[in-house]
């Protein structure tokens, strides 16, 4: 079970660095969620899983800590939160440039045309 959980982690974080290497904003944004949920599982197997035990133990008998398991809930509830708001980041950034690259605001082609940061058209005065 421990090396399920071994590979399983190695295989999002590897998935997550990879998509956080690419060039598109919307994998990047994949690639944090994978890592996400590589730290997540990490957390829950250090919880000691077991597997076939009943859930009430004798008094006095080693069980799991809950600890990692709450950091897990927390953790979730965070990076729901984080890729809401990435998402939304992402979006906003390609209604302004016109591209969903990553390095679309530093190339000034990408912003001809478009609104700019403040919301106004390139072509027009801003209102006062």
């Amino acid at each position: 079970m421990a090396a399920l959980y071994a590979i399983a982690i190695g295989i999002l974080t590897a998935a997550g660095i990879y998509l956080l290497l690419r060039e598109r904003v919307f994998t990047v944004v994949l690639g944090l969620t994978l890592l996400s949920y590589a730290v997540s599982l990490f957390l829950l197997g250090m919880g000691r899983l077991s597997i076939g035990r009943p859930p009430v133990i004798a008094p006095g008998a080693s069980y799991a800590d809950p600890l990692p398991q709450a950091l897990v809930l927390t953790a979730i509830v965070i990076a729901f939160g984080m890729t809401a708001f990435a998402v939304v980041l992402a979006l906003r950034s390609l209604g302004l440039t016109g591209s969903d690259h990553v390095d679309a605001a530093g190339r000034p082609e990408a912003l001809d045309g478009h609104a700019d940061a403040g919301g106004h058209s390139a072509d027009t005065e801003p209102r006062p």
